[in-house]
């Protein structure tokens, strides 16, 4: 946790925690601090960094990670709307990268989108410059 928290830091959480359960493990908001877009709701993933109250930082709040100089977007945090501005990737395709991501605890290498249920080599060199970990 980092940003606008009361106890910045590494906090370890039980299996199927959500962002609000690290927000409040860090003791919560620092005074006149906003979640901004931050979603309490959405389920942490194993070793991603959440900063509240940051506004503009690319990777800020775990999230979307789209970074605007290259495009690049998270596996293990990004949204399936973020996942559907990868070439090819659709609503169903997005589905099956969080599906996988969640059933194995986050990605560990761009290389495992290839086991992800309808990308094939053609379509992996498509996706893999503009995604990360």
């Amino acid at each position: 946790m980092a940003g606008k928290i009361r106890k910045p830091g590494v906090y370890l959480l039980p299996s199927g925690a959500r962002v609000t359960d690290a927000v409040t493990a860090a003791g919560g908001l620092t005074r006149g601090a906003s979640i901004g877009a931050l979603n309490l709701a959405r389920r942490l993933i194993d070793g991603e960094q959440i900063v509240v109250g940051a506004t503009t930082t690319p990777g800020a709040q775990g999230s979307p990670v789209v970074d605007p100089a290259g495009a690049l977007i998270d596996l293990n945090t990004a949204t399936p709307e973020q996942l559907e501005q990868l070439p090819g990737v659709g609503k169903v395709l997005a589905g099956r990268i969080v599906e996988y991501r969640t059933s194995r605890g986050g990605f560990t290498s761009i290389d495992q989108l290839r086991d992800v249920s309808g990308i094939g080599a053609s379509r992996f060199e498509e996706i893999k410059p503009k995604v990360r970990i």
